[in-house]
């Protein structure tokens, strides 16, 4: 059988791409991506490490796209060597509300401890330290 070796980037759809760049740059650091693809149309991502977020404007989602792309129904996990202490004080600074944990899970490679805040749209964001 073949075998997948990593995941390269995943899309959201929003409903504003320039309220998405603010939040996951000044909020999660990220950094902002303008790349333009074969047809020469430029589209936008915001990247962190080796990954990339693709960003579709709701109603005006590239194809192919998802079969119901909609903003709001995503459930994303970062990992992260920044302590969790670290990110609720980041967070509370900016006024972006923890709505959950600090709290013992279970991630891909074994346990973190997590805290979960939404994005602009209401997705779930969940921030983690391995343990």
């Amino acid at each position: 059988m073949p075998n997948l070796k990593s995941l390269d980037h995943l899309v959201l759809t929003v409903r504003s791409i320039d309220v998405s760049v603010v939040f996951f740059g000044d909020v999660l650091g990220m950094t902002l991506d303008k790349f333009k693809v074969a047809d020469g149309a430029t589209r936008t991502a915001v990247k962190f490490g080796r990954q990339k977020i693709n960003l579709h404007q709701s109603g005006a989602e590239f194809d192919p796209k998802a079969a119901n792309p909609q903003s709001g129904s995503a459930d994303l996990c970062f990992l992260s060597d920044t302590p969790i202490t670290d990110w609720i004080a980041h967070f509370a600074a900016l006024d972006v509300p923890v709505i959950d944990g600090p709290i013992p899970r279970t991630g891909a490679t074994g346990p973190i401890l997590s805290i979960y805040i939404r994005d602009p749209d209401g997705n779930l964001i969940e921030i983690a330290n391995p343990i």
